[in-house]
C-alpha cells in the first residue's frame, strides 16, 4: 500500500495527472525509444505505437493502478493481463528501472512537480512494478525455434500454421491463451505479436493469423511449411475455467480464435456443461472456422451456436442479420463469459451482460488492452 504521505500527494494530483497523462506517455515512448531504439525495434509494436494505442493503454493503466491503490484495492484482472503480455514479450526485471526512468522524467517535465509529488508517483510507480515482477515470476517464460509442418488458408486473409519446437518439447498451453511470434523484417527489426491458440494438438501448437499489419503480412508471404519462426510459451489469462455451469463463448472476426479453441477442448473432454456460442462476422466468407464452429457445436450434448453477419451472402435464413446483439440469445444466470474481438464489440457484448446480470466475464483483446479502465 502507499504510504500516507504519498497517499495524500497521489489522490491530490491524480486528476492532473490524468488530465496529462497522454501527453506523458507520448512524451515518455518518445523519450525511451531515443535512448533504447533496440526497445522499439525489437520489443514494442510499431504499429501499436504509431496509432497512440499504446500510449491510451499505458495511461489508463497507470490511472487506474493509482485510482485502486487510493481505494486500497488493485485491479488485479489487469494487472494479470499486463504480467502474461509482458513474459510474453520477453520484458526483464531490469527494463522496469528503465521505463521508470523515463516515465517520471516525462510527469516532471509535462507537470512541473515538487520533488515530493515526484516520490509519491514514484512509489505508485514501484508498487505497480513490483507487483508485475512477482506475477511474472511465477509465469512460463522462454521463447524456442519452432518449423512449421501445416499452414492452412482459413478465408482470403486468415491463415492457421501448426508448428512444432524444434527439441519436440511442446507446452501445449491452456485453451484461450496466445502464443507471441518474432520475425525479421526487411529493415532489420525483429517485431513480436501475439497470436491466439486456435485449436487441440497433441504434439505441436495451432495458431491462425489475419493479414494486417507488418508481422501478419510477413507470416503470410514468407513463412511457407518447412521456414522457422520463434515462438514464446504460451501466455494468457483468458483461459478455459474449469466448473459445470453455463459457458458463454463471444467473438468477433478474428477473435475466434480463442473461442474455438475453447470450443474444441469442451468437446474433446465430452463436457456436459451449457454451451453458447455467438459470433459475428462480416458475411460467410470472412468468417473463419465457420465448418468448425457448427462441427464442435454438434459434438456437444447442450451447446448452441448463433452468428450475425452484418452482410450475409445469399438466403441464409438460419443466421442473424446486423452486429451481435445478445438480447435475442438465451444467457442462463451463472454462466461465465469468455469475450474476444475488436474493443467496440467487447464494450457492447461486456454491457449487454452487465444489463443481463452476467458478472463473471473475461475477455482478450488484440492489442494494448484500452478496455479494463474504460468502463
Amino acid at each position: 500500500m502507499l504510504s500516507p504521505k504519498s497517499a495524500s500527494l497521489v489522490e491530490a494530483t491524480l486528476p492532473a495527472v490524468g488530465a496529462a497523462i497522454g501527453e506523458i506517455s507520448s512524451l515518455f515512448y518518445e523519450r525511451m525509444f531515443e535512448e533504447h531504439p533496440i526497445l522499439l525495434r525489437d520489443v514494442f509494436n510499431r504499429g501499436n505505437q504509431a496509432n497512440g494505442t499504446q500510449s491510451q493503454a499505458l495511461a489508463r493503466s497507470i490511472a487506474a493502478f493509482a485510482s485502486g491503490l487510493i481505494a486500497g484495492r488493485t485491479p488485479d484482472d489487469m494487472m494479470r493481463r499486463i504480467a502474461h503480455k509482458h513474459v510474453s514479450v520477453g520484458v526483464t526485471p531490469g527494463q522496469y528501472a528503465v521505463v521508470h526512468k523515463h516515465l517520471l522524467g516525462a510527469v516532471a517535465e509535462v507537470l512541473g512537480v515538487s520533488d515530493e509529488v515526484a516520490a509519491a508517483w514514484s512509489e505508485v510507480y514501484w508498487l505497480m512494478a513490483d507487483t508485475l515482477i512477482g506475477l511474472e515470476r511465477f509465469l512460463p517464460q522462454g521463447q524456442q525455434e519452432h518449423r512449421v509442418i501445416a499452414r492452412f488458408q482459413e478465408t482470403d486473409d486468415v491463415v492457421t500454421f501448426v508448428v512444432r519446437p524444434l527439441d519436440g518439447q511442446v507446452r501445449a498451453g491452456e485453451p484461450g491463451q496466445y502464443v507471441s511470434v518474432q520475425v525479421p523484417l526487411a529493415d532489420g527489426a525483429r517485431q513480436i505479436r501475439q497470436y491466439s491458440l486456435s485449436g487441440r494438438t497433441d504434439d505441436a501448437l495451432r495458431f491462425s493469423v489475419k493479414r494486417d499489419g507488418e508481422v501478419s503480412n510477413h507470416l503470410h508471404d514468407n513463412v511457407p511449411v518447412g521456414s522457422t519462426v520463434l515462438v514464446s510459451q504460451p501466455a494468457g489469462d483468458l483461459a478455459l475455467r474449469p466448473g459445470d455451469g453455463p459457458v458463454l463463448l463471444a467473438s468477433a472476426g478474428i477473435g475466434c480464435t480463442p473461442m474455438i479453441s475453447m470450443l474444441a477442448e469442451l468437446a474433446f473432454t465430452g463436457s456436459t456443461r451449457r454451451v453458447i456460442a455467438v459470433h459475428g462476422d462480416r458475411d460467410q466468407l470472412t468468417h473463419p472456422f465457420r465448418a468448425e464452429l457448427a462441427q464442435l457445436t454438434a459434438k456437444l450434448e447442450d451447446a448452441q451456436a448463433h452468428v450475425f453477419y452484418e452482410r450475409p451472402i445469399g438466403d441464409w435464413p438460419a443466421e442473424r442479420t446486423g452486429f451481435v446483439d445478445l438480447s435475442s440469445v438465451p444467457v442462463p444466470a451463472g454462466t461465465t463469459a469468455y469475450l474476444c474481438g475488436p474493443v467496440p464489440f467487447l464494450r457492447a457484448v461486456r454491457a449487454q451482460l452487465l444489463e443481463a446480470g452476467v458478472t463473471d466475464i473475461h475477455y482478450e483483446v488484440f492489442g494494448p488492452d484500452v478496455v479494463a479502465s474504460a468502463g
